[in-house]
């Protein structure tokens, strides 16, 4: 699988908590060797972001990503339920 961050991921993910990233990173270890496990949380978005999916690094902080292709996927934001 190969993922790839847009500059809008890679921004937001530079503003986050030492102690949130630390999570993200084990959150995305996770998600690459499945993105669907139950731990992630991952859902499918509905209205203007129905395109989307998103998964859960904690309770409040989540990522923002989209299948683009088989085994490509993009992560576009990092953030807390606002990013919706």
């Amino acid at each position: 699988m190969k993922i790839y961050y847009s500059s809008r991921f890679v921004k937001a993910y530079k503003q986050l908590p030492k102690k949130i990233k630390d999570e993200a990173e084990k959150k995305e270890k996770i998600f690459r060797k499945n993105p669907r496990d139950i731990r992630l949380k991952t859902h499918k978005l509905t209205g203007k972001l129905k395109d989307f999916w998103a998964f859960s690094i904690n309770y409040q902080y989540r990522i923002l990503f989209e299948f683009k292709e088989k085994d490509v996927i993009w992560f576009h934001t990092v953030g807390t339920h606002e990013i919706y």
